[in-house]
């Protein structure tokens, strides 16, 4: 009997994603416009920290999938961002060094080869066509490239869609 398939990944982006950069410019942090509140934060943090929804980490753990940090923020996600959202520290993508210049973001290679061939979706809000263009053509495995929109962050929208491919692809 053969292991069974690993779960497809989800690499996860943070700033205009888990952190929207269009919230109304009277939320602070003590206004929460009907999302839960996140933790007090200390004076010195992340001025957009408070923009956090906590719920997020409940309905990304709930994914059929496992969790990979994708983001500039490399292993400060899991310090800052991961207790925010209640999730546990998760796998951290470490890019090398880009001089990349062109249509590709200079994601998409190490994301496809970090993927290994797996199942995976990216949520991000710099995702291109030509992004997704090159992914089809190099990546053997199914993947959905998901734009977010950095005005708004993840919304229940994209949550339904990523949930729906994921429920398809696993």
């Amino acid at each position: 009997m053969s292991a069974p398939a690993p779960r497809p990944l989800l690499f996860l982006d943070v700033d205009g994603t888990l952190i929207p950069f269009g919230t109304p410019a009277a939320a602070g942090p003590a206004k929460s416009y009907g999302r839960p509140v996140a933790p007090a934060l200390p004076a010195d943090a992340h001025p957009l920290l408070h923009k956090v929804d906590p719920e997020h980490g409940r309905r990304l753990e709930a994914l059929p999938c496992d969790l990979v940090w994708a983001t500039t923020w490399m292993s400060d996600a899991n310090y800052v961002l991961a207790p925010l959202l209640g999730l546990p520290p998760l796998p951290v993508v470490d890019w090398p060094d880009s001089d990349e210049v062109g249509p590709l973001h200079w994601k998409t290679r190490g994301l496809v080869e970090w993927a290994q061939g797996r199942p995976c979706v990216w949520v991000d809000d710099e995702i291109s066509h030509a992004d997704q263009q090159w992914v089809s053509t190099h990546h053997p495995g199914p993947a959905l490239l998901h734009r977010v929109d950095p005005r708004r962050g993840l919304t229940e929208h994209d949550f339904t869609v990523i949930e729906s491919w994921l429920r398809r692809a696993w």
